[in-house]
């Protein structure tokens, strides 16, 4: 069975366009990236825990806000490590600059013996449809795609 995720893709009105909330995975791997690095706020779940459920606790857990309201389902996608990724569109607005995100340890530089505490997300950011296509992961420009057409 694949590995399986789930996550929120936030997004708002504003006077000039729709955006949406996307963050920057944390630790040393992305430093330096940006382009294709960014993500929706999203975890892994196992098979007993409720996706839905499961993507609002990630979502808490790497922006340290919980959201309530109406969770619009799209179209499940597969990342090219072959991990499914199920996500909910819910309109709504956060502090992209105020994100508390959980941490953890990893073994850095790997098999040296020596660990380090990470935050999980490290940034946060609101971004219209045509930026946010280039940030995010390649796979998830698809949830994207789909929240425009919803809204149109």
């Amino acid at each position: 069975m694949p590995r399986q995720s789930a996550g929120i893709l936030l997004y708002r009105q504003t006077q000039a366009q729709p955006e949406v909330f996307l963050v920057h995975p944390g630790g040393p791997y992305f430093k330096d990236k940006d382009i294709g690095a960014w993500t929706i706020p999203k975890g892994e779940y196992t098979g007993d825990e409720e996706p839905l459920a499961a993507a609002r606790r990630e979502f808490a857990e790497e922006t340290g806000t919980t959201l309530t309201g109406n969770f619009r389902p799209l179209t499940a996608i597969k990342q090219k490590g072959g991990k499914v990724v199920a996500a909910w569109a819910i309109e709504g607005d956060i502090d992209a600059d105020a994100i508390q995100s959980n941490t953890f340890r990893m073994e850095y530089p790997y098999k040296s013996g020596k660990w380090i505490e990470v935050p999980e997300i490290d940034r946060g950011g609101w971004f219209d449809f045509a930026a946010a296509r280039l940030k995010i992961n390649p796979a998830q420009v698809a949830f994207i795609d789909e929240l425009e057409s919803i809204l149109e």
